[in-house]
């Protein structure tokens, strides 16, 4: 009998990761956006259930056949619907962004003697996945990574409109940047620090903003003392910097509908990990890129697929029993794990999603 997969939200990134998972398992995907609900079913052979995410007995009822639970809420609900699915006894994959510590729930998750596999999208999650397995392997000194979604032609007010939820991005431009140096913690305002930088790839010539938000989240904890200096930016065009902070100091009001993005043909996600550091006494300084683009034949963002589609590679090493450690498990355990980084670098490189390695001087 197929195991049974339930998906809470069906947001942009919630029915990428339910239509994924209903290839191969009895999927159900649980809002309560009944239209957001029948378009996912009018496509793929997903169940539907109508359900208030924000009422804790209905994610019970809704979660109560599930032999795994994909929780893709917005990040303000995050912490306490991962909570929720722990209190029910149920084995866990989240990705929603949610400011609070994780670890605070591992007693819970272990008590129940549950999987519960957090922050499992691009970034975090790729970046980390990363971290994790090369981390026992060499000597790592110095790890970026810098990630971003756009759009080519700089739609929207200010060049830009988000390419996921607009109250998580919001969310990284006031949250205090947490990174590393010299194994010691920093804490920066985001939209700190900023720098232009230069790429060349797939015949795009971007020049692109990186600038500080809190983007380590669970490897400031995972890979203390293993690797001394750690940082995380985020890429926008030149100028948005400017922007954010003058709504920021004139207290210009904001509001999600402010930044409504449509599906659209003219958006991409880059991400960049970069790894220096030393193996068998030789140094090694390397980068994965990933660089995607609006699928036409699926009708999906890049960022909706590379976040979705990252979390469907961890949840297929949970539900093929590849990966089995109970508690809290950030993405670093996941990428430590034998064998796992390379299931999800196989999964997704089989939906058209590659991490290019490239070696640097």
């Amino acid at each position: 009998m197929s195991q049974k997969v339930v998906v809470l939200g069906a947001g942009r990134v919630g029915k990428v990761i339910a239509a994924d998972l209903s290839r191969d398992f009895d999927v159900t995907s649980a809002d309560i956006n009944s239209q957001a609900l029948d378009a996912l079913a009018a496509r793929h052979p997903v169940k539907t259930r109508i359900t208030d995410l924000s009422d804790a007995a209905e994610i019970a009822a809704a979660i109560a056949p599930a032999d795994l639970v994909v929780c893709a809420v917005p990040g303000h609900m995050g912490f306490r619907t991962l909570r929720t699915i722990l209190e029910n006894r149920k084995n866990v994959v989240d990705i929603s962004f949610f400011a609070e510590d994780a670890f605070e729930l591992d007693a819970l998750a272990r008590a129940n003697n549950l999987i519960a596999a957090v922050d499992c999208g691009i970034a975090p999650g790729d970046p980390d996945f990363l971290a994790g397995y090369f981390a026992p392997r060499m000597d790592i000194q110095n790890f970026e990574f810098l990630v971003g979604g756009l759009h080519f032609h700089r739609t929207g007010p200010d060049q830009y409109l988000p390419t996921f939820s607009p109250p998580d991005v919001w969310e990284e431009y006031t949250r205090p940047a947490r990174y590393v140096v010299n194994n010691q913690l920093v804490t920066m305002p985001a939209l700190s620090e900023p720098e232009l930088i230069e790429f060349n790839i797939q015949g795009h010539h971007l020049v692109l903003e990186a600038f500080n938000t809190d983007g380590l989240r669970s490897l400031i904890t995972t890979m203390h003392g293993r690797i001394p200096n750690m940082k995380e930016k985020t890429l926008r065009f030149p100028g948005h910097i400017a922007y954010i902070r003058n709504l920021q100091e004139t207290g210009t009001p904001w509001t999600p509908d402010s930044w409504q993005p449509g599906e659209d043909e003219d958006e991409f996600t880059l991400l960049q990990v970069r790894i220096e550091g030393t193996e068998a006494g030789l140094r090694k300084h390397f980068a994965y890129t990933l660089f995607a683009t609006w699928d036409n034949d699926l009708k999906l963002s890049s960022m909706s697929r590379t976040t979705g589609l990252s979390c469907t590679g961890v949840a297929r090493c949970i539900l093929d029993g590849a990966y089995t450690r109970i508690g809290i498990s950030p993405p670093s355990f996941i990428g430590e794990a034998p064998g796992c980084l390379d299931r999800i670098l196989t999964h997704l490189r089989s939906r058209n999603i590659t991490l290019d390695l490239q070696q640097l001087p």
